[in-house]
């Protein structure tokens, strides 16, 4: 049994999601976000850290996996992306995997210019969760799928 804890790092909302493998089924644990909205950007890390710290501790990841950094218009949105994302690494204190969002977007969907709602539909459907699902829990959950998968193809060996 190997807990996973996936994150979606953001300067405002950091997304997790903790899902659980047991042989060749995938379980939902826990998912959520971190809202840290327009606070200074010191708290910001500050709170992102401290509240990864406390999921840690209570779903006791065994992997970590977290989204990379892609960079579009305005180089300081990247920049804080970086530092939360930073944050985030440092709460982990565990290797992590890291994916690009078209890998995540390809292992759960199939492809990776898939929509954020065609994201979160697959992200319910192969963790059976009812209901709604926040965006960034969704995207949080599905770079925790991705690592399951790639994980699964390493120990296959392709």
């Amino acid at each position: 049994m190997t807990v996973i804890i996936g994150i979606d790092p953001g300067s405002r909302r950091t997304g997790y999601g903790v899902i659980q493998l047991e042989g060749n089924r995938h379980l939902h644990i826990a998912s959520g976000y971190l809202n840290v909205g327009e606070l200074p950007i010191h708290e910001r890390l500050r709170k992102i850290y401290v509240g990864l710290n406390e999921i840690i501790e209570r779903y006791q990841p065994h992997e970590a996996a977290i989204e990379q950094i892609f960079m579009k218009e305005n180089p300081n949105s990247a920049l804080k992306l970086g530092q939360a994302r930073g944050a985030a690494i440092v709460a982990l204190s565990m290797p992590v995997s890291e994916y690009s969002a078209r890998e995540v977007k390809k292992s759960v969907v199939g492809h990776g210019a898939a929509a954020k709602d065609q994201v979160q539909f697959m992200v319910k459907r192969l963790l059976n969760i009812a209901g709604e699902l926040q965006a960034d829990a969704a995207d949080a959950l599905a770079i925790a799928l991705c690592h399951a998968h790639m994980r699964t193809l390493t120990l296959l060996g392709k």
